[in-house]
């Protein structure tokens, strides 16, 4: 019966795994132990350790048990599901929250209401009909939660408690605890007498003094369950871990489950602070601070309006030393100096100094921060906002008081990792929390690349056995590991006609590689060519060859390119003949609508109200913590000049795929034209329109064709394909694997026991795969690559990633094949499915695009001396390590 509960309130709650873990060990805990009042500690917490070793002490007078989830992660939800469980399961139905502040208190009074956004409730059928009984500081006199009275007397009651109400000597504490007529003793005497009292306590940390720790214990509950992410107390400069930790689910952990924001820090490039004033370092993070928040601004609505989703307004956080340093930053901001005054309105400041109606102000307005209406943008702030704020929408943070790196880390992290739309979207700019710290930057970087640092320190408690840790990994390209200098291995395809592998880099000195890797980058210029063979030309190799030449001089002081024994021009030759070796020319095909089409973008008004893009005097950096990726904010067209304004848009607009310069070029000077208004209503002088327009210039064009999809009217019969690219260039692989993981051969069979964990496994030993490691999401696969591998026709293969090869089957889906094959005389697109799924309406319209695909690209491939492409959908139980590549093709080739 438990075990059921628990699957049927995860699936009801869409429970994620930490919170999914945390409740099977309640359940657990109630099969293996009995909690009743005046239990005997000693010998449950002895049941409990038999199984969950950590635990070494219940911390409390009764039995009380620490459950410590990163934030963002979802404790509210927990507290739920705990509830839930405990009342459906085991027919308990009093409980006890409590929170450690008024905000808490207030937002969980609101989560567990009926009817509103977040209820935790929702999906729970025993609750729809008989909702929970809700006591609160505000109502508990009435006798609401007095049972033998109420008129709810079969409801679960739920008592939620600010811990000030039943604690010290203050007038709520003594009013809960004075004799109450009504019920002949007082409330807090009612619920320490009831024999089946379940305690949850929020942010549990907060309740670790003495006076906390008293008064809960005489509470006299028959369990408690402690929520927290920071499991430990300060002691002057020494951090005491709770003893009842029974399970621990780290930032670290969150981070690659993708739970939460990945944080990152930004400087400038190049940046030495000791070239500022105190006061001048202070005012460069502020406005590169705004810089990134504008950028992240925009990000965020073009992938609402891309994804069909409500946009969400950021908001950047400024943590100042003190009061009147808040205040002096608040005047800065407000003043000419600081963008003309643009942000004097969005900007507040909050402190224990603000007194009456504008305190009450500041606070209403910084509780709705996340609603468009705001206008707030800026919250200063002298501490970092207390738990229990839960906003999504803090993207920016610019410390600007003196901490050390692993404070100003941890303390930013816990106010803004949560996501806006509860997981990451894949858009870096949208998943992403920047710390701005030029003075700090290599102090954060190298705190985050220390294993305790939260960002990678990973905790084991309990029963939660190692398939709980995770790693990312990063495959490179048997390209990128060749362009590296690193020697070819076994497990890669040769460079060579020949059967042999290589045993020493193509590249060996520091010169060579640097060459060679510059003219990898300037190649992917040329994808536009039919195909890859044809950037050994002799026009396209000189060009090539002038263009390494211009960008390797900057580096002639570090390195000595006088000095190599190969010239540049024969390092460009073999880095092409590298690189056609170890990838397979993939077109790039964008169906259009045939000559009879008639279809247009129709002319709108642009939505700009949110676009308040700054002028950028440097580039920015931003390196994420966890895994090193770096961005910098979009320089545009950077050095080049327009003629006119309205070119730097219209320029970038002509580079989408479905925008035709000669069909809507009144259209397109008409967008570009409001938006050159919009930004020169609030910029000071066309100097600052134009630095604009160029440095932001990628993310203007992104949101203007978001908003041209909305006014576009078609009524095409039928479509023709266009190649827009004959190849294209390999990107490492990332993907996420069990923290224990042993890469494993792939010919290795797996037992029948492991087969259902593939998918975190790590193969290898792969000699024509054009990545030496690869994950797989089914044995079926695994065996299709024993084939693959023994077949002497097939030259390469690889599994393709989404921006590999361009499928749609429908109009906004795309189709995402298993594997890609290049034989002698032939390319494939391969897909193994399980043979009942063959029918099915999904598999059958991937594989009519893809069949459709395989004409277009043909014809291309006739057109440029190259092979044919074919389709095959392979059923499971026709993949066996006897077959052949054509076998298979003979059998399930789809035409």
């Amino acid at each position: 019966m438990s075990h059921s509960e628990v699957n049927r309130i995860s699936n009801r709650l869409s429970l994620r795994k930490p919170q999914r873990k945390s409740l099977e060990i309640l359940q657990r805990l109630c099969e293996i132990c009995t909690f009743e009042k005046d239990a005997n500690t000693s010998e449950l917490l002895e049941v409990i350790q038999s199984e969950y070793d950590p635990v070494k002490a219940f911390d409390r007078d009764f039995p009380s048990l620490c459950f410590a989830l990163a934030t963002g992660v979802g404790k509210t939800r927990l507290m739920g599901a705990f509830i839930s469980y405990l009342y459906m399961s085991e027919g308990i139905q009093d409980f006890v929250i409590l929170a450690p502040n008024l905000t808490i208190y207030n937002k969980l009074i609101t989560d567990f209401t009926p009817n509103t956004p977040k209820y935790v409730f929702k999906g729970i059928g025993e609750f729809s009909q008989n909702s929970p009984v809700l006591i609160t500081g505000d109502n508990y006199e009435s006798g609401v939660g007095v049972r033998e009275s109420s008129l709810f007397k079969e409801s679960i009651h739920i008592n939620i408690f600010n811990i000030s109400k039943i604690i010290g000597s203050n007038k709520d504490a003594r009013k809960i605890r004075r004799l109450s007529e009504y019920i002949g003793e007082s409330y807090f005497e009612y619920l320490s007498g009831l024999d089946g009292l379940v305690v949850l306590m929020d942010e549990s940390h907060r309740y670790r003094a003495a006076a906390g720790m008293q008064a809960i214990n005489e509470l006299k509950p028959i369990l408690g369950l402690e929520l927290t992410a920071t499991p430990q107390i300060e002691q002057g400069k020494n951090a005491i871990r709770f003893k009842n930790v029974i399970y621990e689910y780290p930032i670290s952990n969150a981070l690659v489950d993708g739970y939460i924001k990945e944080p990152a820090v930004a400087t400038r490039e190049n940046f030495d602070a000791g070239n500022y004033s105190e006061q001048g370092l202070e005012e460069v993070k502020l406005k590169d601070g705004i810089i990134i928040h504008e950028n992240t601004k925009v990000e965020l609505e073009v992938y609402a309006r891309d994804n069909d989703q409500l946009i969400v307004k950021p908001f950047m956080l400024v943590v100042a030393q003190d009061t009147e340093h808040a205040n002096r930053i608040q005047a800065y901001i407000k003043s000419d100096d600081f963008f003309d005054g643009r942000y004097r309105d969005k900007v507040i400041t909050v402190h224990s100094n603000k007194r009456g109606e504008e305190k009450d102000e500041v606070v209403e307005k910084l509780l709705c921060v996340e609603d468009r209406i705001n206008p707030v943008e800026i919250v200063i702030h002298v501490n970092m906002l207390k738990e229990g704020w839960d906003v999504t929408n803090l993207y920016t943070i610019v410390p600007l008081r003196t901490a050390n790196s692993r404070t100003l880390v941890e303390q930013s992290i816990g106010r803004g990792l949560r996501l806006p739309y509860g997981k990451r979207v894949g858009v870096p700019a949208v998943d992403r929390l920047t710390i701005v710290s030029h003075d700090k930057f290599q102090e954060i970087v190298d705190y985050a690349n220390d294993p305790d640092s939260i960002i990678r320190k990973s905790v084991i408690i309990g029963r939660d056995i190692p398939e709980e840790g995770k790693k990312a990994v990063t495959v490179k390209s048997a390209l990128d590991i060749t362009l590296s200098g690193e020697a070819l291995i076994e497990s890669m395809p040769s460079t060579s006609s020949t059967t042999s592998h290589a045993t020493k880099p193509v590249f060996e000195t520091q010169e060579e590689k640097k060459v060679a890797n510059i003219a990898n980058r300037i190649m992917q210029q040329y994808e536009y060519l039919g195909s890859s063979k044809d950037m050994l030309s002799d026009d396209i190799q000189s060009e090539i060859v002038q263009t390494v030449e211009e960008e390797i001089a900057p580096y002639q002081g570090e390195l000595k390119f006088e000095d190599m024994k190969t010239d540049v021009s024969t390092i460009v030759k073999k880095t092409t003949q590298v690189r056609i070796a170890l990838s397979i020319d993939i077109p790039k095909i964008i169906v259009v609508p045939s000559e009879d089409y008639e279809g247009h973008y129709e002319y709108f008004e642009l939505d700009l109200h949110s676009v308040n893009l700054q002028p950028v005097s440097q580039e920015i950096l931003l390196q994420q913590l966890r895994d090193h990726k770096r961005y910098t904010i979009e320089t545009g067209t950077g050095v080049v000049e327009e003629n006119r304004l309205e070119d730097y848009i219209v320029r970038g607009l002509i580079d989408c795929n479905d925008v035709s310069y000669d069909e809507h070029a009144d259209l397109l000077y008409k967008l570009a034209s409001q938006v050159v208004a919009h930004l020169k209503g609030y910029l000071k002088d066309e100097d600052e329109v134009a630095n604009v327009l160029q440095y932001h210039q990628q993310i203007l064009v992104k949101l203007l064709h978001a908003q041209m999809q909305n006014h576009y009217v078609e009524s095409a019969t039928s479509y023709s394909a266009h190649v827009t690219k004959g190849f294209h260039t390999l990107k490492p692989i990332n993907c996420v694997a069990n923290a224990n993981e042993v890469i494993r051969n792939f010919r290795e069979a797996l037992p029948d026991g492991l087969k259902n964990q593939i998918k975190s496994m790590i193969f290898s030993g792969f000699k024509k795969c054009l990545y030496p490691e690869l994950k797989f999401d089914s044995d079926t696969e695994r065996r299709f690559v024993v084939i693959l591998e023994n077949d002497d026709s097939v030259i390469k293969w690889f599994r393709p990633a989404k921006k590999d090869i361009y499928i749609h089957y429908s109009r906004d889906r795309q189709y995402e094949p298993d594997f890609i094959v290049e034989s002698e005389d032939t390319k494939y697109i391969c897909e193994p499915k399980r043979s009942t799924d063959m029918e099915n309406d999904e598999v059958q319209a991937k594989a009519a695009a893809a069949v459709k695909w395989c004409e277009h690209a043909t014809l291309h491939a006739q057109n440029n001396e190259g092979n044919p492409w074919q389709y095959i959908l392979i059923p499971h139980n026709f993949i066996n390590e006897q077959m052949t590549l054509s076998g298979l093709v003979a059998r399930c080739h789809l035409k």
